[in-house]
């Protein structure tokens, strides 16, 4: 078996020029692909869908950057542009066992299937409103910036308790917290702003608590247990930031997808295929999340013919499971909604830590798209699929703009 040492190593491109061919270079390297992050750091990516739910439901994978021998020795440094994913704080995403159980328990017990039933009007709402103040008519829309972009970051302050006048500062934040190109003298600053942010709200409604998820935080037990502060602010920064950053990818690249597959998006608009099919195809085959960050190795882990060496570092690299053939067939690299293993997927996760926010993404995603294709039937892109550029964030399968005709 093959160790760190001696395999080559892709490195992900910091600027993501070409995610698929990426994607499939990873593929073709096998189940476990030697990787350097941007800023030079040495992880493992798993690439394949069986040998990914297998790691995730591994215990000898942990959430526990202190398991991480790079960070021991002081490799790793404060103001690398993914710290902030890497070491996020103390919350159900860094922990793991009994006291993973504890947290997500409680975040369970306030983020209940009717608290996000409960949401389908205010989406609803939000929907039309966005749509409204869309022009109509040959103009070229951003449509990200104008519909899929403000969506997802009212809901989410609506769930969270988070006041609507944040959310432009936030968007800035975000953009450097996700960002490869952060320059290292803010990297620090930005995690400092948005954690003195995320406290504030905390403050506010432990002093004044709401009908919001982060009041039902504060005041959700188990066994007598309450969440502190500290993992209240790390989960609420945690939910915030997935629960917009998926949601904008999945509803930009379904309109993408069905831009450039006519036929995809003719059947959908027939009534011949449903929206979510729509949905779990494009989370299959275009996932919004292209990466996740990090888990680390207690112990040697064996994968096909390498091993994880105790210590090392683990990405889900979610790109390229979603296309792999042993899980999806030999079309596994065509975006097909009449697709059989369409729900097979596990772009949200898998095993004890599979994102909890899934169900309010579907639904976002399950209202908006329907609504927006009713009023602008005729929508496409306004400019060629090959001239859309990423953002240069190596987590977020995600675009800086989405131009559109509404009437094409």
């Amino acid at each position: 078996m093959t160790t760190g040492t001696e395999a080559p190593r892709i490195a992900l491109d910091p600027l993501v020029t070409d995610l698929d061919a990426e994607s499939a270079a990873l593929r073709a390297a096998g189940p476990l692909a030697a990787v350097e992050l941007p800023g030079g750091v040495p992880v493992w990516a798993v690439t394949r869908h069986a040998e990914a739910k297998a790691l995730l439901g591994d215990p000898r994978l942990v959430k526990d950057i202190n398991a991480w021998g790079a960070w021991q020795r002081g490799e790793i440094p404060a103001d690398w542009p993914l710290i902030g994913l890497a070491n996020p704080g103390r919350s159900m995403l860094t922990v793991d066992g009994a006291d993973h159980r504890r947290m997500r328990t409680l975040v369970a017990q306030a983020l209940t299937p009717r608290r996000v039933e409960l949401m389908r009007e205010r989406i609803e709402k939000l929907t039309q409103d966005l749509l409204d103040a869309l022009p109509e008519g040959e103009e070229t829309v951003d449509l990200k910036a104008a519909f899929a972009y403000p969506l997802p970051m009212y809901v989410v302050a609506d769930l969270m308790g988070i006041e609507t006048a944040r959310l432009p500062r936030l968007k800035v934040l975000f953009e450097k917290f996700f960002s490869t190109q952060t320059p290292p003298q803010e990297v620090i600053a930005t995690l400092t702003e948005l954690a003195q942010i995320m406290t504030e709200t905390v403050a506010a409604k432990r002093a004044e608590p709401g009908d919001d998820l982060t009041s039902a935080l504060i005041l959700a037990s188990e066994d007598g247990e309450h969440l502190t502060d500290e993992e209240i602010v790390s989960t609420l920064q945690l939910m915030v930031a997935a629960g917009h950053e998926t949601t904008i990818s999945l509803i930009v690249n379904a309109v993408v997808n069905l831009s450039t597959h006519p036929e995809q998006r003719a059947l959908v608009l027939s009534g011949a295929a449903d929206w979510p099919a729509v949905i779990e195809e494009t989370l299959r085959w275009s996932t919004p999340t292209s990466h996740v960050l990090i888990r680390f190795a207690t112990e040697d882990v064996p994968v096909g013919d390498k091993v994880i060496p105790a210590g090392d570092a683990l990405i889900v690299s979610y790109g390229a499971i979603g296309r792999d053939e042993r899980a999806h067939g030999p079309s596994a690299g065509e975006f097909d909604i009449t697709r059989a293993s369409r729900n097979r997927h596990i772009s949200f996760g898998y095993g004890p830590h599979v994102c909890p926010g899934a169900a309010l993404s579907r639904l976002e995603a399950g209202v908006a798209l329907p609504a927006l294709y009713a009023r602008f039937p005729g929508l496409d892109l306004a400019v060629p699929a090959a001239e859309l550029r990423n953002k240069p964030v190596v987590t977020q399968n995600d675009l800086f703009e989405l131009p559109v005709r509404l009437d094409s």
